[in-house]
This record gives structure tokens, sequence and C-alpha cells, in this order.
């Protein structure tokens, strides 16, 4: 089976759209046929009624409910479209496509985990935080944002059975002040750890993949890029390979190993 012959046209309608943070949303849909087919680590693309763009807008999720037929996104409004999304009510519907991409491995037998989210990179973390509770796997989280009005997750990494959560902030509003990779490393200094589950801002994906080099501990990362189209045809979303090669993030990804990409 192809990654296109996944992706589907489904209706998706509203069944929560509320704030959550400065400038952090959540939304619940209701498309059950998407909700059962969705693998953590996977994303979808909406059509958004109201915004100027064309191109529809690339999402993760945090969570889906196969027995409801939900979905949990959580998004930052940071342009046209996805302050069109927040004016979306409960009950309006729209489509999106989906699955797209490829979501988080969990081999078997892993040992304990940590996953790590960054500011809007913490929907898949949660994401692959519920993965790892499905299949038995014992973990810690760290979660990170620039200032606490920004933070959203961690209650649900304590729901989903992480047994620590560190939390940090840039500007020491909540948790420790500095950056997700000084709470890594706190993390790596007391314990033994597997694998580690990364997104967020390249930046700090690069950091934390460098950490985990040094130590020996495998790492996945889930990589943003421009996705125009969603299913490999434009080739605006590519990402640069280790060895000189290219890989679409829509297709390929947006999962990768740590160690396949050129940071």
């Amino acid at each position: 089976m192809t990654l296109m012959s996944r992706v589907r046209e489904h209706t998706y309608t509203v069944v929560e759209n509320e704030a959550v943070g400065d400038g952090i949303w959540r939304m619940v849909f209701r498309a059950p046929k998407l909700a059962g087919s969705l693998e953590p680590g996977q994303f979808m693309n909406f059509h958004v009624p109201g915004a100027k763009q064309i191109l529809r807008v690339p999402l993760s999720f945090a969570s889906a409910d196969a027995g409801s037929g939900t979905v949990e996104i959580v998004y930052a409004v940071v342009g046209d479209a996805t302050r069109a999304l927040t004016r979306m009510a409960v009950g309006e519907s729209s489509s999106v496509l989906g699955p797209s991409g490829n979501g988080w491995v969990v081999r078997k037998g892993q040992g304990r985990s940590v996953v790590v989210g960054g500011g809007v990179g913490a929907p898949p973390a949660i994401a692959a935080a519920g993965l790892l509770a499905n299949k038995g796997v014992a973990f810690d989280g760290v979660l990170g944002a620039q200032t606490a009005s920004k933070l959203w997750g961690v209650d649900c990494l304590a729901e989903l059975g992480a047994g620590r959560v560190l939390v940090t902030t840039d500007d020491g509003s909540f948790g420790i002040k500095g950056f997700t990779t000084d709470a890594l490393r706190e993390l790596l200094s007391q314990g033994d750890y597997d694998t580690v589950y990364t997104c967020g801002p390249q930046v700090m994906m690069r950091g934390i993949a460098s950490i985990c080099r040094e130590a020996g501990i495998k790492c996945q990362v889930s990589m943003e890029r421009m996705m125009s189209c969603g299913f490999g045809a434009c080739n605006t979303c590519n990402v640069l390979m280790a060895d000189g090669t290219y890989k679409s993030c829509c297709m390929n990804g947006p999962i990768f190993d740590a160690e396949e990409v050129a940071w």
C-alpha cells in the first residue's frame, strides 16, 4: 500500500474550539473514519472556511479517539488561515485530507523513553506519549515554551502516565528557566533511556539530536516544512538528508530518524 492510497478527503465537524493560551487554541472535531485511521505522528490538511489562502493548512494532532470518532488538535495562531480556524464555531463543518505522512515508531522490547515538545511542537509529542502508553513503554516528558501563557500539554503527559515531567520556559515564568535541551540533559544524567521523540523548532531539535548522539540514544524527530500540497507533488517541503539526498517531509516524514537529517 502506498502512502497516497491512505489519504482520503473527510468531512470534519467542530465539537470544541477554544483558546487554551496566548495565541494557542485547541480544537476537537468529529471525523469518524479519519479518527480510526490516524497514527500518532501523522498529520492532516485542513480546508478552513473564510481563509484567504487557497492552500490547505497542514496540522498535526495530539490525540484521536476511534470510539467517539473525534480528533484533538492544538494550533498556534500565526497567520490568516489559523485566525480563520479560530472562528469556526461548534457544529460548523469543512473538509480535511488525511491521514498523511508516517508516524512515530515504537520497537518491540523498547526501553524507557522520553518525549520532548517545544512550543507548538507539543501536540506530536503528546501523541508520541499516548503511543508509548498504549504500547506499555515507560516514559518521561519534557515540555518547553517561551513563557507560561504559551505552555500546553503538561496535564496531558501526567494523565498519560509520564513518570517525570520537566517544564522549561525561556523567561522562567513556569518551571525551569532555560531550554528543553537543559531539561533533557538533566533527565539523561539521572537514568538510562532508549529513545527520544521530539518535535519543536528546528534549532531545538538539532540540539536534542546532538545530545542523543553523544549519549548513544536513538532519536526520532518530527520535521516541519511548508507542505504546499501535502502529497509529494510540489517538492516545497524537501528535507536535506545527511547523505546529501532530499526526502519529502509530507511523504517520507514528517517523522525521521534524527541521524538521517542534515542538521
